[in-house]
Order: C-alpha cells, then structure tokens, then sequence
C-alpha cells in the first residue's frame, strides 16, 4: 500500500483551513487544550500553509541542511501547515507554535522526521513570521515552544507509525475525504481485463 498524493493534497487543503486545523488539533487533545479560546477560536489561532519565516542571523552549511541563509532572508519551512496562537484579546501572537507534518508519497520514515529536526534546526535562533495578509498586523517574532504533529494514513507503512511512537512524537492517522470530482474519477477507472 502507499500514501497518494491526492491524501496529501487533501489534507493540506483541509489544514489549510482554519476549522480544518482545529478539528485536526481535537484528535490531540494537549494541543487542543494550547487554544486560548475555544468560544473565539477563529481569533485565537492562525493556520499557515507552507508557512515561510525570515531567519535573524546566517546560518552554516551545517545548520541548514547544505543551503546557506545570509541574515535575514525568508526560507519556506519543511512543514506543511504552522499553526499561531495569539491572544483574542490583545491581538498577539503568543509563544506556542504547532508544527503539522502530512506524511508525503514516497517519504519514508527518516525524510518524514528528518523535516521536523530541519525545522528545529531553522528556528533555533530568532526568528519572524511572514504573515499572510489579514494578520499581517500581527506582531510575528519567534515562539518559546515548538510542538510537532503528524499525520499519517492508513496507507502509511507501520514502520512510520513505530518510529514515530518510538521518538515519542504525536501523531494522527486520518482518512482523507476525497472530493467529488476525484470519487467520480476512480469509479470510472476501466476495470483490468481478465485474461
């Protein structure tokens, strides 16, 4: 069996969402439970999609995985979606920032988790976000805890969901909805002769 890329495609669409990211963050509940406000939830959280930071200082050959960043330039994070809290009230980003990996077609269980350490990594140091366009007012410096969540299929391979469990890293296995047009799709697929 094997991830497709539609199950990808799909729940980074999903994730890109803001409802979508909170009804991802009810499958684990500590996470959830980071919201500041579940009653104003459209206010206290942001999804980002292929989110992009711009890094305060350089970073080595050895720090950022063969590419070298001069100070200040914006790099697109190895993750899929970055998830903000920020204080309803206040309209602030606060210091907890939730990183979601999908599992990718082809990736294995060492370029899955390899994205994850890229990213500790990356924000290490100072750090700012590249806001999208609504919450650009937002003050956008780097956080005080990273916190990583997979996401796997039924299609992913064991051995990824024992990694995972064994680096005691959280993850969620999730059955992608397929749009219409894709259902309709496979059901038209010719059916191989028989021989």
């Amino acid at each position: 069996m094997f991830v497709k890329q539609s199950y990808y495609e799909a729940s980074l669409a999903e994730y890109s969402d803001l409802s979508g990211a909170i009804a991802l963050l009810k499958q684990h509940r500590p996470y959830l439970e980071m919201i500041p406000s579940m009653r104003r939830s459209e206010e206290s959280a942001i999804a980002i999609p292929l989110p992009v930071v711009r890094i305060r200082h350089a970073l080595s050959k050895a720090e950022s995985a063969s590419v070298v960043t001069s100070r200040g330039e914006a790099i697109r994070l190895p993750c899929d979606v970055a998830i903000l809290m920020c204080d309803p009230e206040w309209k602030i980003k606060m210091g907890v920032e939730i990183f979601v990996f999908i599992h990718r077609p082809q990736e294995d269980f060492s370029d899955l988790l390899s994205r994850w350490r890229q990213t500790q990594v990356w924000l290490d140091k100072e750090y700012e976000w590249l806001m999208p366009p609504r919450h650009q007012h937002i003050f956008s410096e780097g956080a005080d805890k990273l916190y990583p969540l997979f996401v796997v299929f039924p299609e992913t391979p064991e051995r990824i969901k024992r990694g995972l469990m064994g680096a005691c890293l959280p993850f969620v296995i999730q059955t992608p909805m397929l749009d219409v047009e894709e259902q309709a799709q496979e059901s038209f697929l010719p059916e191989s002769p028989n021989v």
